[in-house]
């Protein structure tokens, strides 16, 4: 019980230093990083709407995002950190505090699982295992890359939690506990946990070849490890089925250009203390005390050369792999991934620690320590030649080297002396979360992101619960915006979704009806106008407003349901974005004029596929078209790609469109003049396209005309569940029933009395045909890839279970027959031997 408790001593201390060093940063940055409240926090905002009852749908898709959007990967990939449940506990407006408890709570649990592991991996002084556990917990990747994205720091918690379940591999022992701990990681967060498996893996391998074993105990240990990979990730099945499906069905991630050539001082510069903010390169620095130790490792003559050189060995092949396109892809899944190309780094840094650990538990020597310090000296002064170093990091190496050089050498030389050794600890200890701190918050640099828990996004969030009136109508957040996912944080039922699981059906349905979108697809936004919002049943919609509250809520006159029924035989035209809004709607409501150049440099026309628009010279005047449409109607212009100024009817705006990652929505000009001349002048920023038929004018009185039409037909009544939907037609409808929801892979649909099968799509659009006519439908989700996923995994539970319960009978001490117990127990008797019974 002693060596337990100083265990739990050790590891406690470990993990409550680093999580106090990460609030203390962050305090004293005064803001949460850049990147948190945009995904992070209406991510739990959504959690506590599912919690409480309080969200349209649920685990298993959104009514929220996207106009009807899967869910349960982006669930998984963005709140299966078990401490993001905190968010549940506390009130719905303190997104940004559990998302900070999420991190912190999870660094602090990192740091403790690395303390307990480095025993594992050397025997060495228990105060020092804590310190130098700190520089993995408070690494350069948390506040750079994890602080602003909570779910990926559990894989903060899962690199050491699978080295501990190697190290049970290498014990034989524990391999149901082992399979429980993969789960654990790859339940919690795939993207990591396959990064840490790999890490884990080849930690495994170094410790096989550090010391000669027989051959067959190898062999051994790496079957235990395999097995125990494949039934703890089988039990994580649904995550990985789901996810993998989802990935499958996602709109591609956009085209990245491969790694910049940071060059070797860019790289070396990381290595580090507070040294970042240069060009993107791996964030791996562990701190002054923990390269020290690594850079001294080669010099250790207490280490034994062979372990000695498989660990350098190792940290050189990973470095490596960090640098060169084809293993970067292979360790970000085969894609680089958009917001960074070293989401990776963190398993690097714990290879830095876990390698100095090493070195200091057969206590470096002062050659080792001279070694360490020329080679640091040698890092700094070529990343000083090639790359600007802060004054802070020089600071840090002169002055902090001074203490921990003199610290390790007090321990070095009076090790026998106890007195002497907490002095030189707790003298390391200070300077090492010193330091530690201190790069977090010169990392955390920069302006914060925006605040997604103010007071207007509190009015915002009345507002919107005040005008709910889902399912017979949409009340949509945008296209006022305060984050990329404001239908989430806010609880309304809008078009905006930022998801790396967004369905490329629901990315091309907006984007063909002119809804705009960023990051190649992977981030829709709402319709702007009139008839966009008439085809998703928008109601009640929030608009950009004067302060303090900066929007304002507008209503509209009438929308028809969400579900619609269009007549048999319609023709679907899929010529422009105005004829795909009037083939849902089934009326015709735009003139749609072919634009004539009218002026300014000529565009080229190509047909079908639209304009090229040559740059505007300076000072000169732009391109323009005229086009002729019916007098009071109102002009709209779609020029998807375009990057410039787009002015006409007295309406002027910027327009940031680049080919394929924004695409900018349609954008109203103004009404129509009496003499209907519609003119648009477009100033180009460069050479760029539109569309060729880029002006379409809604004719007075046409959508009025089409919504009554499509109220009057469509459905009498709609109930939404969770994941189902269920309308009543008029008796006897014919054609299609449409329900304005992205026609994504995972629906089935029934109508009247039959049977259900998947739906058609409707130009991106769920329909249900209705065949000779129909008084009902029905319609439900279910996340491909899910059921295949429970399948695989209560297989692998049986197994695990299986293998438990004869895992102990095997162990269980063996107890002589009965017959025999009851002739011992009758001799016992006779003999008068008291206290023994028979049987």
């Amino acid at each position: 019980m002693g060596a337990r408790w100083r265990e739990a001593r050790v590891c406690g201390a470990a993990g409550g230093a680093a999580t106090a060093g990460y609030a203390l940063a962050a305090a004293l940055h005064g803001a949460w990083p850049p990147g948190a409240a945009e995904v992070a926090v209406p991510f739990h905002a959504q959690l506590w709407d599912l919690s409480h009852g309080r969200a349209p749908g649920d685990l298993l898709f959104t009514w929220n995002s996207g106009y009807g959007a899967p869910f349960l990967a982006d669930f998984f990939a963005h709140l299966m950190n078990p401490f993001s449940w905190l968010a549940v506990l506390l009130p719905r407006g303190q997104g940004q505090l559990a998302v900070f408890l999420t991190a912190a709570l999870s660094i602090g649990l990192g740091t403790a699982l690395m303390a307990h592991v480095l025993g594992r991996l050397h025997a060495g002084p228990h105060r020092l295992r804590a310190v130098a556990a700190l520089g993995y917990g408070l690494c350069a990747w948390v506040p750079t890359v994890g602080g602003a994205a909570p779910m990926w720091l559990w894989g903060l918690v899962s690199l050491p939690l699978l080295v501990l379940a190697g190290d049970w591999c290498l014990h034989e022992r524990r391999w149901v506990a082992g399979s429980l701990c993969v789960a654990l990681a790859w339940a919690g967060n795939l993207y990591t946990a396959a990064m840490a498996t790999v890490t884990a893996g080849l930690v495994l391998a170094v410790r096989l070849l550090a010391v000669r074993r027989p051959f067959k105990a190898s062999v051994r240990t790496t079957g235990r490890a395999v097995t125990m990979a494949a039934a703890g990730i089988a039990l994580a099945a649904p995550v990985l089925f789901t996810a993998v499906r989802a990935a499958q069905e996602a709109q591609p991630e956009s085209p990245v250009q491969p790694l910049g050539p940071s060059g070797l001082g860019g790289h070396l510069a990381e290595l580090l203390p507070g040294a970042g903010g240069g060009p993107p390169v791996p964030d791996v620095s562990v701190g002054l005390f923990g390269l020290l130790l690594v850079a001294g490792l080669p010099f250790n003559r207490r280490v034994r050369p062979r372990e000695r050189t498989v660990w350098c060995g190792l940290l050189a092949l990973v470095v490596l792999s960090f640098v060169w396109t084809p293993t970067v892809l292979v360790w970000h899944g085969l894609a680089i991934p958009a917001g960074g190309p070293y989401r990776v780094a963190f398993v690097l840094s714990g290879l830095l620690v876990l390698a100095g650990w090493v070195s200091l538990a057969h206590r470096p020597d002062r050659w080792t320590l001279l070694g360490g310090a020329a080679v640091v000296l040698l890092v700094a002064g070529t990343a000083a030649t090639r790359r600007t170093v802060p004054a802070s990091t020089w600071v840090l190496l002169t002055v902090g080297g001074a203490v921990l050089l003199g610290a390790l050498g007090a321990l070095e030389l009076r090790h026998t002396d106890r007195r002497a050794g907490a002095a030189a600890t707790a003298v390391l200890a200070c300077a090492v979360l010193g330091g530690l701190v201190w790069s977090a918050y010169t990392a955390l640099g920069g302006p914060a992101g925006a605040s997604a828990t103010g007071a207007s996004v509190q009015a915002a969030y009345a507002a919107v619960r005040q005008s709910a009136d889902w399912p017979r109508a949409r009340t949509d957040p945008g296209p006022h915006a305060f984050t990329p996912n404001d239908p989430l944080l806010l609880d309304g039922q809008g078009g905006g979704y930022a998801s790396g699981y967004l369905p490329t059906a629901t990315a091309l349905l907006l984007h063909d009806l002119g809804a705009g979108w960023r990051a190649g697809g992977r981030q829709t936004a709402s319709v702007t106008d009139p008839v966009g919002r008439a085809l998703f049943a928008v109601r009640t919609h929030l608009a950009d407003g004067p302060p303090p509250a900066g929007f304002a809520v507008v209503r509209a006159a009438a929308v028809p349901p969400p579900v619609t029924v269009l007549p048999p035989g319609g023709v679907r035209d899929t010529s422009s974005v105005w004829s795909r809004r009037e083939s849902l709607l089934g009326s015709a409501v735009y003139d749609v004029p072919a634009p004539v150049p009218d002026g300014g440099p000529a565009p080229t026309a190509h047909g079908t596929s639209g304009w090229s628009v040559p740059a505007t010279p300076a000072g000169a005047d732009g391109t323009a078209f005229a086009a002729a449409c019916t007098p009071g109607g109102t002009a709209y212009f779609h020029g998807v790609w375009f990057a410039g100024t787009v002015s006409g009817l007295g309406t002027a705006y910027r327009s940031d469109g680049e080919q394929p990652t924004t695409a900018v929505p349609i954008h109203e000009l103004g009404p129509v003049p009496a003499d209907g001349r519609v003119r648009v002048v477009l100033h180009a920023d460069t050479v760029t396209q539109v569309p060729a038929r880029p002006i379409g004018c809604l004719r007075p009185g046409a959508l009025e005309a089409a919504v009554a039409r499509l109220t009057r037909t469509g459905a009498t009544r709609v109930a939404a569940g969770g994941h189902t939907v269920t309308a009543a037609l008029p008796p006897g409808s014919t054609g299609t029933a449409l329900l304005s929801v992205p026609a994504a892979t995972g629906w089935t649909c029934a109508a009247g009395g039959g049977g259900y099968r998947a739906p058609d799509s409707v130009l991106g659009m769920v329909g249900v045909p209705l065949g000779a006519g129909a008084d009902r439908i029905g319609c439900s989700f279910r996340p491909p890839g899910l059921n295949e996923g429970l399948t695989v995994a209560l297989a692998s539970a049986a197994v695990v279970t299986l293998t438990g319960v004869f895992g102990r009978l095997r162990h269980r001490p063996a107890r002589p027959p009965r017959r025999l117990r009851r002739r011992a127990a009758e001799r016992a008797r006779q003999d008068g031997v008291p206290g023994l019974r028979s049987g």
